[in-house]
């Protein structure tokens, strides 16, 4: 059965709408502008509010940290936009991807493909949930105090990504299933699979370059800003002057945590199944067959030991090592911030 077009991929469906009726995706109407000036205009009040504020360090801090929310959000939507075709022009490979293996004979394939798309949403209701309760809990802070907050975050955005990275995870699944079948099978069969798993391997590894390309910068900028809004959360945590306060900054710290730390987790992810591909045509007892197909199985395991990573900057992998790393760094700064203002 094939699907019509992107917007009906169940992997990409439920985020790809959201951006289609706001213009960013798919269609360029009267909304897309309906969406950013407001946002422009409040990014630009608040930092003249933040420039010529007299009030005391613990509203400048909330004021900035709502300012970079706001301004995060309108960068992401602004790259949308300029990016906007190719994007759609990956989103239209992964509906055909999609297709082959919703069509394909092989039962196995067809259940990785089901756990994928429920997982892939699943996350987005997840991201979904904790936006709403960290927008909830920010604006609730006036409860608690006669200053202002306030909050935003275009979480479409993040889900989209994460759908992406879950399709590349997939695709390193796939091969290592049909690697790890290439036991008891003849030298042609063999030489068959293989070529097909190069083919493939070419496809993933266009996959994730191209998704490097649409979000490393992005992802650069957000490694800053959230090491920036943490260590900002934290030192507002220490200055706070009520119980409610404190709950409801606690609160915020944990959503925006968990949001980040699920794109590094299943970046981490897709690191470690893209270095399992080289295992899985390891074991595949590859020296049963004959000397020509030995030589093509080397080759692909001597690519796929070089692990396909998501990137920041360019630069650097995206995995749980630098997330701690990120942490660790935050913490330094906000301790050195407590001991300034202590």
């Amino acid at each position: 059965m094939k699907i019509r077009s992107i917007e009906d991929v169940p992997l990409l469906s439920t985020n790809l709408r959201i951006m289609k009726f706001w213009s960013f995706l798919l269609e360029h109407n009267w909304r897309r502008y309906f969406a950013l000036i407001p946002y422009i205009c409040l990014i630009t009040t608040q930092l003249l509010d933040i420039y010529f504020s007299t009030e005391p360090i613990d509203v400048i801090v909330r004021n900035a940290y709502v300012a970079l929310m706001f301004f995060d959000g309108t960068v992401r939507a602004v790259l949308l936009c300029v990016k906007r075709f190719e994007y759609e022009e990956f989103m239209e490979k992964i509906q055909v991807l999609h297709d082959d293996l919703m069509d394909s004979e092989d039962a196995i394939l067809r259940k990785m493909l089901r756990e994928c798309t429920v997982a892939s949403r699943f996350i987005s209701k997840v991201n979904f949930i904790m936006g709403c309760a960290s927008s909830v809990a920010f604006n609730m802070y006036p409860l608690f105090t006669t200053k202002k907050a306030g909050c935003c975050m275009l979480l479409p955005y993040t889900n989209l990504i994460v759908s992406f990275i879950f399709f590349c995870i997939l695709m390193c699944n796939v091969l290592q299933h049909k690697l790890k079948n290439l036991k008891d099978v003849s030298n042609e069969k063999a030489r068959e699979v293989i070529v097909w798993c190069i083919k493939y391997q070419i496809q993933f590894i266009n996959f994730v370059d191209t998704i490097n390309d649409l979000t490393s910068y992005m992802f650069l900028f957000e490694f800053v800003a959230f090491g920036v809004m943490l260590c900002a959360m934290l030192f507002l945590l220490v200055i706070v002057e009520t119980v409610g306060q404190m709950f409801v900054i606690c609160s915020y710290i944990f959503v925006i945590f968990a949001q980040s730390s699920i794109l590094y987790y299943f970046a981490n992810e897709l690191y470690d199944q893209s270095l399992k591909v080289a295992i899985a045509a390891y074991e595949s007892n590859w020296f049963d067959f004959d000397v020509s197909t030995q030589k093509t199985i080397k080759l692909f395991i001597l690519r796929a030991q070089t692990p396909c990573a998501i990137l920041v900057g360019k630069w650097y992998p995206m995995n749980l090592e630098m997330f701690q790393s990120l942490l660790n760094a935050t913490y330094s700064y906000f301790t050195l911030l407590k001991r300034i203002y202590g």
